[in-house]
Parts: C-alpha cells; sequence; structure tokens
C-alpha cells in the first residue's frame, strides 16, 4: 500500500486560485480551486473531474444520483495567468522589506 506523508506539505496554490489542468481527461480546462488537502497534495477544481454516485433509497430518503468534483493531484494543474492566457509555474520570491510574493516564472508577473 502506499504510504501518505502524514506531515503536511507545502503547495504554492490555494484556495480561490485560478488553475488550468495539465493532465488527465479534463486537460487544458480552466477553472477555480475549491478546496486544497495539503497531506494528500490534492486540490478540487471547479468544474473538473467531476464524477457521479449513485446512492442508494433508505427508509429516510429517496435514490438519487450525485455529481460532484473529486480531487486530482496538484501536481496536474498549473496556476492561470490571465495576461499570458496560459498556466504558467509559479516561485515564491522574498523582497527587501521581507514579504513573500508568488510570481510566475516566465512572464515575471506577480500572481494578484
Amino acid at each position: 500500500m502506499k504510504q501518505i506523508n502524514k506531515r503536511p506539505s507545502k503547495l504554492l496554490l490555494k484556495k480561490g486560485d485560478k488553475v488550468e489542468v495539465i493532465a488527465g481527461k479534463d486537460k487544458g480546462t480552466v477553472g477555480e480551486i475549491l478546496k486544497v488537502d495539503r497531506t494528500k497534495q490534492r486540490v478540487v477544481v471547479r468544474g473538473v473531474n467531476i464524477v457521479t454516485k449513485h446512492v442508494k433509497p433508505t427508509q429516510n430518503q429517496e435514490g438519487h444520483i450525485d455529481r460532484f468534483e473529486a480531487p486530482i493531484h496538484y501536481s496536474n494543474v498549473l496556476l492561470y495567468c490571465e495576461q499570458s492566457q496560459r498556466g504558467e509555474r509559479i516561485r515564491i520570491e522574498i523582497d527587501s522589506k521581507g514579504e513573500k510574493t508568488r510570481f510566475f516564472v516566465k512572464s515575471k508577473i506577480p500572481v494578484a
């Protein structure tokens, strides 16, 4: 069985970031991050990796079909740059005041 790190890893992606999927069945799709799971290194993106789950009826509720976004690995997404209209890698730089800012690697534009 694959062992997962117990300690949460640092990810450069945050909730609310606009990302582009670069691998998988939804490659090329742009969406917003809804949830970040740092321990499993996975993100949930709006409109990406939609799965269906059939729920059996119980005494209290009727049966139905749920459709929801399943998590994907964070390595399969890149932060989306509005100016260059594509996903780009990001880097953290520390300025002279000691503040951290995220920058796109190729276009050298700070992330808004």
